[in-house]
């Protein structure tokens, strides 16, 4: 996105064009650039994405073990060895499971009569049900009955059958298998964004809850596979071999946590998070590695004394939202000095075969209610919003600004969307801490077997990596000065807002629109923004009178430009 200077006045230059752009922001570009690789990035994503992971499991173990092994090579130390002069160290993190894990072992589904498989984990290793038992070692072989909607399972004798739908297991499962007594279900539901007509061996990954007393197993098909069933039920009965086996066991939940330890002010910190489980390649072992780059190049760096960080730095590793939600809850005086969270996930995508692009999903923003102009969902699609839900901070259009300055740098496509939920920036936003996400959309490969090594770019791991550790180390040493040269970029993309919004109601309007909807837009924009620069006071450890008249007046510009621009739109109406 380009953004032009549009309106800025002379007297709000006078007040804050003396401390320019965060000098900070573009040492640290020149200092993480050459070092930043995506090596180790690239390294750990092809570890990680071998295995299934979930919570506890040996895939998911492994993951967390690796990154503390990496983690101790780069000079980070077990906090229960750890002295106070340390500030490099990490942390295993172990709690009993409530219910047990899950892993998949192996799996073959046949029609009988045909003599090629109709799925094989070998090559499809999303077949399986999440939670998924195994069938007895011989396997089972029994007759499909296809039902086409959940009402239809009532009327139907399913009592040691195979159910067959093209549907979410959710819908079915308790009536076939809970209550009916199905040995098992097979579903497909692959949504239109996987280009499934395209993809034809691709199977997004399903799952149902645990089920301690259920012998219940599920089969995931792919558009091939489907197409197949469906052709032989319309010759008649179809009998299927089916055999499962997966692995179900008491294990503990595993969480790691490394801290930079902040010089001045270590109880202030930015957080990293990024997940481990799912099964992917790009989701989310890129997020796993990029994150680790980022915590060996940070300990490297401050080793060699290359940088000193004011506040501390926080990189988590573990289960998508419920070990954010932990860290953030679990400690209600460390939860108080948590000043920025950022979501790390589905980062290292080979855009070219892929699809989508790099995606900064906002803090909650006016465009999260008005999606219009060059704001666009992806297609995981989000809910309109209400103005009681917007978080009004600098942190959008600061990420913003230093990715566009990576994207311009290395000749690489960034782009936004209005918030829609989902990963790890969640219990940040959801604890008034402010949050985003980097990601990519739309994926046609996203949750399915086909997101593997392949599919990812070392380039893109480091291009996000560098975009969002330069970001880090600016915000963990902002001051004043950062606060000041902040307040001018966001006076700028302000201005640049209001005027994009006022042609599209000025074309509103002249095609019949209602006014008063009109400058309700306008208005929530500006309001954003005014509260927006005034959240830049969080970069000062102390007040400062200097910041403060610059928010004022900027504040002031951006309201008189504001109600100039009102006043222009009623004139047409």
């Amino acid at each position: 996105m380009n953004r032009i200077l549009l309106g800025l006045t002379v007297s709000i230059l006078g007040i804050i064009s003396c401390f320019g752009q965060n000098k900070n922001t573009e040492e640290y570009f020149e200092l993480v650039r050459p070092l930043f690789t995506g090596e180790l990035a690239y390294e750990t994503v092809d570890f990680v994405e071998k295995y299934w992971r979930v919570a506890g499991n040996t895939g998911f173990n492994k993951t967390v073990y690796r990154i503390a092994e990496k983690l101790e090579k780069a000079g980070y130390v077990l906090e229960e060895n750890a002295t106070q002069n340390d500030r490099l160290t990490y942390r295993i993190e172990k709690r009993t499971m409530e219910n047990p894990t899950w892993e998949p072992v192996d799996a073959s589904m046949s029609i009988i009569g045909q003599d090629t498989a109709l799925l094989k984990y070998t090559t499809n290793r999303n077949m399986i049900y999440l939670n998924s038992v195994s069938t007895p070692s011989e396997g089972v072989t029994a007759e499909v009955v296809h039902i086409k909607n959940p009402e239809e399972i009532e009327n139907q004798d399913v009592k040691g059958k195979i159910v067959y739908a093209e549907l979410s297991a959710h819908s079915i499962f308790e009536k076939a298998i809970l209550k009916q007594g199905a040995l098992g279900i097979i579903t497909y539901n692959n949504p239109k964004y996987l280009q499934p007509e395209k993809n034809t061996t691709s199977i997004q990954f399903r799952s149902f809850s645990y089920q301690k007393e259920s012998e219940a197993w599920g089969i995931a098909l792919s558009f091939a596979a489907n197409e197949k069933l469906r052709k032989a039920l319309t010759k008649g009965k179809v009998t299927l071999f089916v055999k499962v086996e997966t692995k179900i066991y008491p294990s503990e939940e595993l969480t790691i946590v490394a801290d930079v330890k902040g010089s001045k002010n270590p109880d202030e910190r930015l957080v990293f998070s990024a997940h481990i489980q799912e099964p992917g390649a790009n989701d989310n072992a890129s997020g796993v590695g990029a994150q680790l780059e980022m915590a060996v190049l940070t300990a490297n760096l401050l080793k060699n004394k290359k940088i000193d960080l004011n506040r501390t730095l926080t990189f988590l590793w573990g289960d998508e939202i419920i070990s954010t939600h932990r860290y953030i809850t679990e400690d209600v005086d460390r939860a108080k000095k948590i000043k920025w969270g950022i979501s790390l996930d589905m980062v290292g995508e080979n855009t070219a075969v892929t699809g989508g692009s790099f995606l900064i999903e906002k803090m909650p923003d006016p465009s999260a209610i008005w999606t219009r102009g060059n704001d666009k969902h992806s297609e995981w699609g989000g809910e309109v919003m209400k103005l009681s839900d917007m978080k009004p901070h600098y942190l959008n259009d600061f990420i913003l600004t230093n990715f566009e300055k990576q994207g311009d740098y290395a000749d690489w496509e960034v782009n936004t969307n209005p918030f829609e939920g989902g990963s790890d920036h969640m219990p940040f936003l959801k604890a008034n801490i402010p949050g985003l996400l980097l990601w990519h959309f739309t994926d046609q490969f996203y949750h399915t077997d086909n997101d593997r090594i392949d599919k990812v770019s070392q380039e893109t791991l480091k291009n996000v990596g560098t975009g969002a550790l330069v970001s880090a180390l600016t915000l963990l040493n902002s001051d004043t000065d950062t606060a000041l040269g902040q307040l001018a970029n966001l006076k700028k993309v302000a201005e640049n807002r209001i005027e994009e919004e006022s042609k599209l109601s000025l074309e509103n309007i002249r095609a019949g629109a209602k006014i008063g909807q009109e400058v309700q837009i306008i208005e929530a924009w500006r309001d954003w923004y005014l509260k927006a620069m005034q959240t830049l006071t969080d970069m000062e450890s102390s007040p400062s009178g200097k910041l403060a008249q610059a928010i004022e007046s900027a504040q002031k510009e951006l309201k008189a430009s504001v109600e100039k621009r009102i006043k222009n739109l009623k004139k047409t109406n």
